[in-house]
């Protein structure tokens, strides 16, 4: 049967999509993650607390949606990349599940009680679920850009060698740190539009302003080190772009720099870092002062600095330290060209549906929670 599209323009689709589905968790379930970890520093009593828990508590469920798409949606079309990823970072990825966890049963548990003590101890575990989460998912893909120590024999078999004490080096670690340091930045930004104006929004911008800057300097140092003490990976034998998914059919090497190929050959990939920077720079500028514009900044950050590392690897999926030359790419790792066509008629039906609820919610939602809002029935 013939398809309306080809099999290269479906990769670079899905290649794409993916990316799309990582950047909408990160900005939409990133500020809940980020005003979990911000909770135990700007708010001291318990209704101040309460005030930022229901800032998120009617929201943050339906977030999830992306991740699990986003999960779903690398399973279904790089299916070898899914399974490599998920083996090799087996154990991270438990702790990540894990901290999420927390969350709901933090939210459900926290107000049974009113010893603050018990209390207390959940408002921690809800800290741990914000920063846990987003500390190792830059960890993760700090790693990625190094290379992961894996290798693919003659059966198309994968054997992972590392574990996850290996994924704390430093540029693994300085990752995580900037993720974090986002995350943080986002869920002020979140907060200075959503809580009414006191001392736990003056706490949160303060915190706000300098985990932007933070974001910037941890930014500009990993471009820095990626561009001249990190080895990137480079293809140097041509590849057929519609040919079938086998990952031994390629030679590729490691070079200082070779993140930064693509860059010369599309100067308009470029636009991702400096989004990455100019984003972070408002969001500093107009936290405290114009919170529409400083989460605008915030969201834009972000989507650049993830799109930097997509434009920076394309078209790498997951490079291997152990041997380069099985590293998984778009054009030799993905499903079949009929899979990727039926999942991108599923998309077309149902993303805009996820899209269209979700603009209703934060409709429905909109406006300032107050102190006065959180005594009423029906808040954590």
């Amino acid at each position: 049967m013939e398809l309306p599209l080809d099999y290269e323009t479906l990769k670079v689709i899905w290649w794409a999509l993916v990316g799309v589905l990582l950047i909408g968790f990160a900005v939409s379930d990133g500020y809940d993650l980020g005003t979990a970890t911000l909770l135990p520093f700007i708010a001291k009593t318990d209704r101040e607390r309460r005030l930022v828990i229901n800032s998120i508590g009617a929201t943050w469920e339906g977030h999830q949606v992306w991740f699990i798409t986003g999960g779903g949606a690398l399973f279904a079309a790089w299916p070898f990349a899914y399974a490599i990823s998920f083996s090799g970072f087996y154990l991270a990825m438990f702790v990540v599940l894990a901290a999420l966890i927390l969350r709901p049963v933090g939210f459900k548990y926290r107000s049974k009680v009113e010893d603050p003590r018990w209390r207390n101890s959940w408002d921690w575990a809800l800290f741990v679920g914000g920063v846990v989460p987003a500390l190792i998912f830059g960890v993760a893909l700090g790693n990625v850009l190094q290379g992961v120590p894996f290798t693919i024999d003659g059966t198309l078999r994968a054997t992972y060698d590392g574990g996850l004490v290996g994924l704390l080096n430093p540029f693994g670690l300085l990752a995580g740190l900037l993720s974090v340091a986002m995350l943080v930045m986002h869920g002020a930004t979140y907060l200075g539009t959503k809580i009414e104006h006191g001392a736990v929004l003056d706490r949160a911008t303060i915190i706000g302003r300098w985990a932007a800057l933070a974001v910037i300097v941890f930014y500009g140092i990993a471009g820095i080190w990626l561009a001249a003490g990190i080895a990137g990976f480079r293809l140097e034998s041509a590849m057929d772009p519609a040919g079938p998914a086998n990952p031994l059919r390629k030679a590729v090497v490691m070079a200082p720099g070779a993140w930064l190929d693509n860059y010369g050959r599309h100067p308009w990939m470029t636009l991702a870092p400096l989004l990455g920077f100019a984003g972070a720079s408002l969001a500093w500028a107009r936290l405290g002062e114009k919170p529409g514009l400083a989460m605008l900044g915030s969201g834009l950050s972000i989507t650049g600095i993830i799109a930097s590392v997509g434009a920076s690897m394309f078209p790498f999926l997951l490079p291997s330290s152990k041997n380069p030359s099985v590293s998984l790419t778009v054009w030799d790792s993905s499903s079949s060209h009929l899979t990727l066509f039926i999942m991108l008629i599923a998309t077309a039906i149902f993303l805009p549906l996820i899209l269209f609820y979700t603009s209703w919610v934060i409709k429905v939602l909109w406006g300032r929670v107050t102190t006065d809002d959180v005594n009423t029935p029906g808040h954590y």
